[in-house]
């Protein structure tokens, strides 16, 4: 995988709006960080369009990040929220400049959309807090972002697992929230899971539905190849009346399972405050012993 070129002192970094509106104010404290960093965020009024939920129309919203994308003085794209829309505008994008003056993309939750089609175009990207969450973030996790932004090595040592086989695995890492993921099924730019660490991480979802989900990857031969996987926050489940009888974390380990896979739970990514900065593309190391250890090579 092609990796963008690291950031320094008055590198510039576009807020792009792919998905659900934002308003100015969602994004003061994240110019604020970027600024303290030495970084110079770049937006206009346009960022803050309005079309229904959408930070304005497909058009626009497309129109608007392609111009980042194509830019040669942006170094980075930090998109601003996810929520919904990315999905809608994917085939509108043309990467040919991109491929030109590589960037950062950064973003998680639908964001996983311009993920999976950078990683099917060669390119490492960034799964990592937006703007909507800066304020709530842990410390570690603008931390890890600037550090990986600046071309730092990062490492993560994770204590909660269900297994105690003591492996070394190294593969690239794909993967980003589990419901995007379902929404891309069956096209060109779902992630390569074969040989891969697949991270996985959701929000208020019902569990029937993260079981559905699972199953249509695994018969779409998506799970089977996997080395291992990576769970991060399955946050605000939610159950029906009758029970579904698993928990989020049950459906994983049981469709893990039955091809012998390890799952490695606890990883401190997805929707949740110490949501810290994974480098999709990027190949890691697992050191599974009493804790795990991921090593980003």
């Amino acid at each position: 995988m092609i990796r963008p070129s690291s950031l320094s002192k008055g590198s510039k970094v576009a807020i792009a709006a792919p998905a659900r509106a934002i308003k100015k104010e969602e994004i003061e404290y994240a110019v604020q960080w970027l600024s303290e960093k030495g970084f110079e965020a770049v937006f206009d009024e346009r960022l803050f369009r309005c079309h229904h939920q959408f930070a304005g129309t497909d058009e626009e919203r497309a129109l608007l990040l392609q111009e980042y994308l194509d830019s040669n003085d942006i170094d980075a794209i930090l998109c601003a929220r996810g929520g919904y829309g990315t999905i809608r505008i994917i085939d509108r994008l043309n990467f040919e400049k991109f491929r030109q003056h590589p960037k950062w993309v950064i973003g998680y939750s639908d964001v996983t959309v311009l993920h999976a089609k950078l990683q099917s175009l060669g390119y490492e990207s960034l799964h990592a807090s937006m703007p909507i969450n800066f304020s709530d973030n842990s410390a570690e996790s603008l931390e890890s972002l600037y550090r990986v932004l600046i071309g730092e090595n990062i490492d993560y040592i994770v204590d909660c697992q269900r297994f105690n086989e003591k492996k070394i695995i190294e593969a690239e890492l794909v993967g980003g929230n589990i419901s995007v993921l379902y929404s891309m099924l069956g096209s060109d730019i779902f992630p390569d899971t074969e040989g891969r660490v697949l991270f996985l991480e959701d929000l208020d979802e019902y569990l029937y539905h993260i079981d559905r989900m699972l199953i249509a990857m695994d018969r779409a031969a998506k799970i089977s190849g996997v080395k291992a996987f990576l769970i991060g926050g399955l946050t605000q489940m939610h159950d029906n009346t009758i029970n579904f009888g698993q928990s989020a974390e049950d459906i994983i380990s049981e469709r893990a399972a039955s091809y012998g896979i390890p799952v490695i739970f606890g990883i401190p990514a997805g929707h949740i405050k110490d949501n810290r900065t994974l480098i999709l593309g990027r190949k890691i190391r697992l050191v599974i012993d009493e804790s795990v250890k991921i090593e980003f090579l």
